[in-house]
């Protein structure tokens, strides 16, 4: 049973330092009664206590890790409702199926496109996780689970109604960590002691939240705890209603029997992939831990990436640079250096554009806090004074010869401009930019050639 706020306040060392980010001790035994902070943040607390506040400090949703090796996926963990309450934590895994009704040719374009499908994106490379195989037999799921397995790093899903075959090519990859799909009313024994001798995760698959918890129940008096749950939706409106149902139970209810991640499977709902991509990005939204489409095209799966990036990017954080003078299309000692925003999406920006003109220029990004150009400039992070002081330093700790000595800041803050000519005195010369990114490779072949 969670431990009230005061009872945990007890098992603290209760000296009000401060190190775990809030001021007191009663504010971070509150934080963790509600599920919004965790225990390893106070630096002090004893052993005993630990072991005492392990139950409050967990979060509602057990955190389950897919697969083994550099691709380990993890789902589950998360605290809240809302991101805007504290962030979402783990972000939705997404993966292609293998079917046995599919030829050689489908089953090795869907690998060619998991292999393939790698963005890069504010620095992240953005990239599908799981790959499920589904068939009957243990001979032709087993096939099919090798050539996932030899040709990908994908974390593997195998799906099969015959336990017997789920025994057999599951103990063969043990060490790949499989997720076993789907432990229901009938085979709970069976799977459960077969997830618990393999050491692997199992999905339940049930109707409601009633039946899911019966078999976690069952699963867990075994001693399996990596449980994901398959609400078995029999269409996108009760698949949707699942979800939530699931998470809310979890999170409000504090139901530990559905106190795990959700797996969706927008593939038994429709054949069309665009309805499946439209689905999924629904489950992204809505809360499904982890999801698998019978196919994963390029025009499908890039939107679905960058919804879950920007889903499962802390609203409260942003994303930032690191401050510092950075060389773009080898630069020399009469190259321009232009100036940015430590906030990541614009640096990536700013820097496929550079790039893309293929002018040789520095790029000087200011510490703004994660905060784009026109607020920094606002909350008064992005002043002429402040970008003069850093930029000189960075070309010192740099060591960098600059001859021309040509700063071009953003059309948006000409207004900084006097203050920056001022602070970098004589020899600099401060031009205006382009008031948009797209403007950059023209603007810098026309001033500096190229």
């Amino acid at each position: 049973m969670a431990l009230s706020g005061i009872q945990i306040l007890k098992l603290l060392p209760r000296t009000n330092c401060g190190e775990c980010g809030v001021p007191t001790c009663l504010a971070f035994a509150m934080s963790l009664a509600q599920g919004k902070a965790e225990l390893g943040k106070c630096p002090h607390v004893s052993e005993e206590g630990k072991a005492a506040l392990s139950a409050a400090s967990a979060p509602p949703i057990r955190t389950v890790a897919l697969g083994a090796g550099g691709n380990r996926p993890q789902i589950g963990g998360e605290t809240v409702l809302f991101r805007h309450e504290k962030t979402f934590v783990n972000k939705t895994a997404l993966g292609v199926l293998l079917d046995e009704t599919m030829s050689e040719a489908d089953v090795q374009a869907r690998i060619d496109r998991f292999n393939a499908m790698r963005i890069v994106r504010v620095g992240l490379t953005l990239r599908p996780e799981i790959i499920a195989v589904r068939a009957t037999s243990a001979e032709k799921l087993g096939a099919l689970a090798d050539l996932a397995a030899a040709k990908t790093d994908a974390a593997l899903v195998l799906m099969s109604a015959d336990v017997a075959a789920l025994t057999a090519v599951a103990t063969k990859h043990k060490d790949r960590k499989p997720l076993l799909y789907a432990a229901t009313a009938d085979n709970v024994a069976a799977l459960g002691e077969l997830a618990k001798k393999l050491a692997v995760p199992v999905a339940v698959r049930a109707s409601g939240i009633d039946a899911v918890a019966e078999i976690t129940k069952k699963l867990e008096s075994m001693g399996v705890q990596d449980i994901v749950i398959d609400p078995g939706p029999a269409d996108m409106k009760t698949a949707y209603a699942g979800l939530i149902h699931t998470r809310r139970a979890a999170i409000q209810s504090k139901v530990k029997e559905v106190g795990y991640p959700t797996l969706f499977l927008p593939f038994e709902l429709t054949g069309d992939i665009d309805l499946q991509t439209l689905y999924t990005s629904v489950g992204i939204a809505k809360y499904a831990s982890a999801i698998i489409m019978s196919d994963i095209p390029g025009h499908a799966l890039f939107p679905l990436l960058l919804e879950r990036l920007n889903v499962y990017t802390d609203p409260q954080r942003p994303m930032k640079t690191e401050e510092g003078i950075y060389p773009l299309n080898n630069p020399g000692p009469d190259s321009p250096v232009l100036v940015t925003c430590n906030f990541s999406l614009t640096y990536f920006i700013i820097t496929g554009e550079v790039e893309t003109s293929r002018v040789p220029a520095w790029l000087f990004v200011k510490d703004t806090e994660g905060l784009s150009v026109l607020t920094s400039w606002a909350a008064g992070k992005f002043s002429g004074d402040d970008i003069g002081i850093a930029l000189k330093k960075a070309v010192q700790v740099k060591g960098i010869e600059l001859t021309k000595r040509d700063v071009v800041i953003p059309g948006m803050t000409a207004v900084i401009s006097g203050d920056l000519e001022e602070e970098l005195g004589a020899g600099w010369t401060v031009k205006i930019g382009p008031r948009e990114g797209g403007i950059i490779p023209s603007y810098l072949r026309q001033s500096y050639g190229g």
